[in-house]
C-alpha cells in the first residue's frame, strides 16, 4: 500500500516558546506515530524565538537581509535536530538533508524526515521549504502554528480578529501579499509560500495547538 505523504510547516512558535514546550511536542509525535499505518511525513521547522533574536542582534548591527535569512535558516536547522531527538532511531532521518532530492531519498526510509530551510531564496522563511516539498511531492500540507488557525487579523494582539474556516488559494495570496516581507515574521504562512500553493493548487491547512484537530483530520 502506497503512504500518503503531509508535509508540516512546524512553527518555531510551538517549538521554543518563553518555556518549555514538552506537553504539545510529547503529544504532536504520539499522533504522528498513530497515524505511521496510512501515512509518511515530512516536518520542516521553523526558526521562532532564537531566529528572532538572532536576527534582531545582527539588524542592529546593519548586516544584510540575506545575512538575517542565513541567521533564520540555521535556527530552523538547530530546531529541526531537536525535534528529530524526539523521534526513534528506527522512524526518523539522523542526517538533516540539503535539498529536496535528498529529502525524498530520505522519505523512502523513513517515517519522519526532518529538515530545516533547505537553502537561502529571497524573501522567504521556512514555510516556502514546506509549501515547495508539498509541491514537490505532490503531498497535502499542514501548517502548525501558536494561534487557532487563520484570522482576518493578529488574534494574538486584536481581541476583534475573525476566524476563517476557509478561503481560496488567490484570496489567500491577496491576504498575504499585503503584508511587507520580513526576515523572522510572525503571520501565519510567509508571502512565497502563499504564491506556491496558489499556483499549484495545494490542498492546505493551518492548524493550531490543539493537537485534537490534527487527528481528526
Amino acid at each position: 500500500m502506497k503512504k500518503k505523504v503531509i508535509i508540516f510547516s512546524l512553527g518555531g512558535s510551538l517549538i521554543v516558546p518563553e518555556k518549555s514546550n514538552f506537553k504539545f511536542l510529547n503529544k504532536f509525535v504520539k499522533t504522528l506515530r498513530k497515524n505511521y499505518y496510512n501515512h509518511k511525513f515530512v516536518i520542516v521547522c521553523g526558526g521562532g524565538s532564537i531566529a528572532r533574536k538572532y536576527i534582531s542582534t545582527l539588524e542592529k548591527e546593519g548586516k544584510s537581509r540575506k545575512e538575517l535569512s542565513m541567521a533564520g535558516i540555521r535556527a530552523t536547522k538547530t530546531n529541526a535536530q531537536f525535534i528529530m531527538q524526539l523521534f526513534g532511531k528506527s522512524e526518523a532521518n539522523d542526517i538533516l538533508p540539503e535539498n529536496m532530492r535528498e529529502g525524498k531519498a530520505n522519505l523512502a526510509k523513513n517515517k519522519v524526515v526532518l529538515c530545516g530551510a533547505l537553502h537561502y531564496t529571497k524573501d522567504s522563511t521556512s514555510d516556502s521549504t514546506a509549501a515547495a516539498l508539498a509541491d514537490y511531492l505532490n503531498a497535502d500540507f499542514v501548517n502548525l502554528t501558536n494561534v487557532k488557525g487563520l484570522y482576518d487579523k493578529n488574534p494574538l494582539t486584536n481581541k476583534k480578529a475573525k476566524f476563517i474556516p476557509h478561503e481560496s488559494w488567490k484570496d489567500f495570496q491577496t491576504r498575504v501579499n499585503k503584508i511587507k516581507f520580513k526576515a523572522g515574521q510572525h503571520f501565519v504562512l510567509d508571502q512565497k509560500a502563499a504564491q506556491i500553493i496558489n499556483k499549484h493548487k495545494i490542498k492546505t491547512y493551518i492548524l493550531g495547538p490543539n493537537l485534537k484537530n490534527l487527528d481528526n483530520l
